[in-house]
């Protein structure tokens, strides 16, 4: 195995080299670059050639991933070892979605029938709300839910909602997380408590800020339903059953998960329960079968070809080898606009750590600062920056091939705007490049004398990032 050390210095120096250079010329230089850098998998079009790395960079990339014993701790990982070391547990969220029958261990214990279990209870418990076969105190079926929950248990559903929600939904769902009164007001100012679900979701049940909100909602409940009333409409995703029994909800109608799932990698499990009531189950079982999919991808396709490994390996080339802090993920789609704030928790909390497993200062940056919102809002929002600032900021861009939502030919115009912005901010243009086309349009030459100049190091081009 190559030395880890060696490896990190190897990735610097082709990261400084490469950085010198323009994307347009990496295309020039390296015919096969588009086919090299693509990878196509569940369902997915992932184009990193237009990454700030070059052929040596992407190798040296490589070499770093193969040096630290990337598939050995991928392997660990998928098998059930305890790799998270502080706590001494598996990191198993993969099995929140893995088909039945698969033969996954949490330190050696088998964990599928519990999760099948806990599934089989999500679905039914989902097809008979929305069926009416569970219905609220007054016999009335239920038209809204009420999900309670912050962190983990708030940014992933709420990014599943948005994506999978019905354009005229059955039930309506509704989000709480914050302990200000003014969005739990908001929230629940036109909701009926006779026809409202409410699911609270908190693995210990001993969140403040859930918990605070959870017993306003129970009191909403109380005033217009009645003690004995308002335990029909509660339920809760939650391990502890006698904190979950105290606040009146009733053992079947509380959901669990596992020690080896972390919030923010919950919303494949019970956690998303909410989710799956609104949006119906099949829709809920095909978010599954698609992060199945691309786990059985991750698990089997080799370091050069793999999708998550190679965006990995960006963002350390990024951040580590070019020293950019911090990286803009622009979806443009309406229904992914929370992305960014669902993969600030995902990787800051993660990644930004100080300290390595071995309890040892870190010497290098563990994590990028993520932001971003939806396009075209964000071109008119920090675009400017992006084209024209003096920071380079990687970006990814994410878009949906075809969508039939919306006004006739709003998708082309929006695929449009990302293909155009990518461009813009691959290529660039130098002042020669301006100075010809405005001498090109008839521009007067003392017009064209008196604008700036570009500084003595001009930066190059922004990196698009993943398309």
């Amino acid at each position: 195995m190559p030395d880890l050390d060696a490896a990190w210095t190897r990735l610097e120096t082709a990261a400084k080299a490469a950085g010198e250079k323009r994307i347009v010329e990496m295309f020039a230089a390296e015919p096969d670059r588009l086919a090299a850098l693509t990878v196509d998998v569940a369902g997915l079009h992932l184009d990193l050639s237009k990454q700030a790395w070059d052929e040596a960079g992407l190798e040296a990339a490589l070499d770093l991933a193969h040096a630290a014993d990337v598939e050995g701790a991928r392997d660990r990982m998928l098998g059930g070892a305890a790799i998270n070391s502080s706590e001494g547990r598996a990191v198993l969220h993969t099995a929140l979605r893995a088909p039945a029958g698969a033969d996954i261990r949490a330190l050696g214990v088998p964990v599928m029938a519990e999760v099948e279990a806990v599934r089989q209870r999500m679905k039914a418990f989902a097809e008979a709300v929305r069926s009416g076969a569970i219905t609220g105190a007054t016999g009335k079926p239920f038209k809204s839910i009420l999900h309670i929950g912050i962190g983990g248990s708030d940014l992933g559903p709420r990014l599943l909602w948005d994506a999978l929600r019905p354009i005229r939904p059955q039930l309506d769902l509704r989000f709480v997380a914050n302990v200000d009164g003014a969005e739990f007001a908001l929230t629940t100012a036109d909701l009926d408590p006779e026809q409202t679900l409410v699911i609270v979701v908190s693995k210990t049940f001993t969140t403040q800020e859930t918990l605070s909100n959870a017993a306003a909602a129970r009191a909403w409940l109380v005033e217009a339903l009645g003690e004995a009333g308002a335990g029909q409409h509660l339920a809760a995703i939650s391990t502890a059953l006698d904190k979950t029994a105290a606040f009146g909800i009733a053992d079947d109608r509380v959901f669990g998960f596992w020690d080896w799932v972390g919030g923010r990698y919950s919303l494949w499990s019970s956690v998303s329960l909410s989710v799956a009531v609104a949006c119906g189950w099949e829709a809920f079982q095909g978010l599954l079968d698609g992060a199945a999919a691309m786990d059985a991808h991750f698990a089997a396709a080799p370091l050069q070809a793999n999708a998550p490994v190679l965006l990995a390996l960006a963002q350390i080339f990024n951040r580590n080898g070019l020293d950019r802090r911090a990286r803009s993920v622009v979806p443009y789609a309406h229904r992914l606009r929370r992305l960014a704030s669902f993969l600030q928790q995902l990787e800051m909390e993660s990644n930004g750590k100080s300290v390595g497993p071995d309890g040892q200062a870190v010497g290098r940056g563990t994590a990028t600062v993520v932001f971003g919102d939806e396009g075209t809002n964000v071109q008119h929002a920090y675009f400017q920056c992006m084209h024209q600032g003096t920071d380079i900021t990687p970006m990814e861009f994410i878009g949906l091939a075809e969508s039939d939502e919306g006004p006739a030919g709003s998708h082309a115009k929006l695929l449009s705007n990302l293909l155009a912005q990518a461009e813009a901010l691959m290529v660039g243009r130098s002042e020669a490049d301006v100075r010809a086309e405005l001498e090109a349009k008839g521009v007067e030459p003392a017009a064209i004398a008196s604008l700036p100049r570009s500084g003595p190091s001009p930066q190059p081009p922004l990196d698009p990032g993943a398309a």
